[in-house]
């Protein structure tokens, strides 16, 4: 279900995170570190633009061009199998396009592991459990993931 960007942003974003914690621990007092803190702000900051490009599929503060959040996973959730697989308990088992492309809106704005993590929950059935083991997670982190989701989804259809 993942792309090249989904695993640049995954990438950048733990990066950016190591960076925020090694910030930390400088001392602004201490002339060599504020040095380094400099640079590592200025890495931290260029970081942030790299990822917001990334997420939104343009580049950030443009006014024109493409204006559709994560395009880049848009695109891959356009492209995978993933509809006719999910069976829904409604009477209408066929999604128009208009509904596909309402929920590929809602799972864009689900992080890669939040998106991971609720499709196989809600849309394949499995249980807690097994998604913990098949994601190498701890089951309690899939379960805050999912949670997430829900909330995320109840934000945004309503």
């Amino acid at each position: 279900m993942s792309n090249w960007a989904d695993k640049l942003i995954q990438e950048y974003s733990y990066h950016k995170k190591e960076l925020e914690h090694l910030k930390e621990r400088l001392d602004p007092m201490n002339p060599k570190d504020n040095a380094d803190l400099k640079i590592i702000n200025s890495m931290i900051e260029d970081m942030s633009y790299a990822l917001e490009w990334m997420k939104k599929g343009r580049r950030p503060g443009n006014i024109h061009g493409v204006d559709k959040r994560s395009i880049y996973q848009r695109r891959a959730l356009l492209d995978m199998d993933l509809f006719p697989t999910i069976e829904l308990d409604t009477k209408e088992s066929m999604l128009s396009e208009e509904q596909k492309h309402q929920i590929i809106n809602i799972l864009v704005e689900l992080s890669h592991r939040e998106r991971q993590c609720y499709l196989m929950h809600m849309a394949y059935g499995m249980s807690l459990t097994e998604i913990a083991e098949e994601l190498n997670l701890k089951k309690r982190t899939v379960q805050q993931y999912i949670d997430r989701a829900k909330d995320k989804v109840k934000i945004l259809v309503s």
